[in-house]
């Protein structure tokens, strides 16, 4: 009877169970850090008949400092090793109701791009618009374009920098009413939230935003956010019209509009498929 018995396998100790899940919760912890703690450089590129040599220019957005994350040396050394001619920053680099201490965090930043000898051009966003951090940013020595603009030049081109820190865009909202665009400059708007209608109606030759975080969570194989980040709606290129002003390029006549997916995980680490990112975008003769 006993020879016809089955016999029973060995049963695996439980330990070896505690450590697969360990393992597990290991791969999933670094996987949730990797796609939002660890910063990426992107390089574009854009070809304009205006510019007379190669101008480069590095964008950076929605830090939404953090104690913890990425710091401002890792970004300052990412700014060092692109070698700019000028930096832009487009705004919420903290997050509304922050403590004094996470505030100081961008003005560091911004001061430690300035003293590297990096222009910078600054906006805000709908987030760090406090009377104190503008006057903060300013004393760096950063060009705060609250609805002002500057003609500068670069690689033997005239830019003609304009910035504004709108946070609702009303009905009549009309850029022609703040600037007027320069024949004779490369045009190049700095807007925190993207507006693509009322951009592409004033026509600069690029325009940079931020805001969107990317939607924060993106599928694979370009098939866009779970989220619009602006209109809310769900799986937009499968399921709406495909009009999502996520990230990337967004051509318009004339010109283009870029946005960025920038770098915060506000309002929680929950990036997937959508690093943060500092771009680069090197804008070259056509």
């Amino acid at each position: 009877m006993s020879e016809q018995k089955k016999k029973k396998k060995p049963r695996k100790p439980m330990k070896h169970k505690g450590l697969k899940l360990f393992l597990l919760l290991c791969v999933l912890v670094g996987v949730w850090w990797y796609n939002n703690y660890t910063v990426k450089t992107v390089s574009e590129e854009y070809p304009s008949a205006k510019v007379k040599s190669p101008v480069r220019i590095m964008v950076i957005a929605d830090l939404h400092a953090t104690l913890y994350g990425i710091s401002n040396e890792s970004l300052t050394e990412r700014v060092e090793e692109a070698d700019p001619d000028f930096v832009v920053m487009l705004g919420d680099m903290y997050t509304r109701r922050s403590p004094w201490e996470l505030i100081q965090i961008p003005i560091d930043l911004t001061a430690g791009i300035v003293q590297k000898g990096y222009p910078v051009y600054y906006i805000t966003g709908d987030h760090d618009t406090s009377k104190e951090y503008k006057e903060a940013i300013s004393k760096t020595g950063a060009h705060l374009l609250d609805y002002k603009e500057e003609v500068v030049e670069y690689g033997g081109t005239k830019f003609q920098i304009m910035g504004i820190d709108n946070v609702y865009f009303s009905p009549t909202f009309d850029l022609t009413n703040e600037f007027t665009l320069r024949p004779d400059c490369f045009s190049l708007l700095l807007a925190h939230i993207p507006n693509y209608e009322k951009y592409s109606a004033f026509g600069a030759d690029l325009t940079l935003c931020a805001d969107t975080h990317g939607g924060m969570v993106q599928l694979p194989f370009d098939g866009g956010p779970v989220v619009d980040p602006e209109a809310q709606a769900f799986l937009p290129k499968f399921l709406g019209d495909g009009e999502c002003y996520d990230k990337g390029w967004f051509e318009y006549s004339g010109g283009a509009m870029f946005i960025t997916s920038g770098l915060g995980v506000s309002p929680a680490p929950v990036r997937l498929n959508n690093r943060p990112e500092v771009v680069v975008i090197d804008i070259i003769p056509q």
